[in-house]
């Protein structure tokens, strides 16, 4: 079958397609007399797992990884649960960062009157003035980074 067919047939876009062979995911496609891209079944199962780990959340090195074990599997595949385990950790600090967000968020929402009487609108206010913001001094905070504060 041609690109198209496999992107359809595996439901993503042909460039992903291209990506996946340019970063070594996707082996190298034999090519037909019209010099078309030709792939097989194995090509489609390969795609379909590459983007399973990807719905996943897994970077392409670890996909890279886990691809070299299951073209050539071994006895001890203990790794790859800690590489699994790896991942919980990192979904579990977002959700920290995320929690943290929101709760920035609701304080800039709350800081705005709905009567907006005095002409000034309060979560512009906030945003004005970072360094009395008691979120900000939770060392959570990424704009207690220095790195993402523009220097002046």
């Amino acid at each position: 079958m041609k690109i198209g067919e496999l992107a359809k047939k595996a439901g993503c876009r042909v460039v992903t397609i291209r990506y996946y062979e340019k970063e070594g995911l996707l082996p190298e496609p034999e090519r037909n007399d019209g010099n078309y891209r030709i792939y097989s079944e194995a090509d489609i199962e390969r795609l379909r797992f590459i983007r399973h780990c990807r719905h996943h959340g897994m970077k392409l090195s670890d996909i890279r990884e886990l691809l070299a074990f299951k073209d050539n599997p071994q006895a001890d595949c203990s790794w790859i649960k800690h590489m699994i385990a790896g991942h919980i950790a990192g979904v579990s600090e977002q959700i920290a960062s995320l929690i943290h967000l929101k709760a920035h968020l609701e304080h800039l929402l709350n800081s705005c009157p709905d009567d907006h009487q005095d002409g000034g609108c309060g979560i512009l206010n906030t945003l004005n003035n970072a360094a009395t913001c008691p979120y900000c001094e939770d060392m959570r905070c990424p704009l207690k980074d220095t790195a993402m504060i523009p220097s002046k």
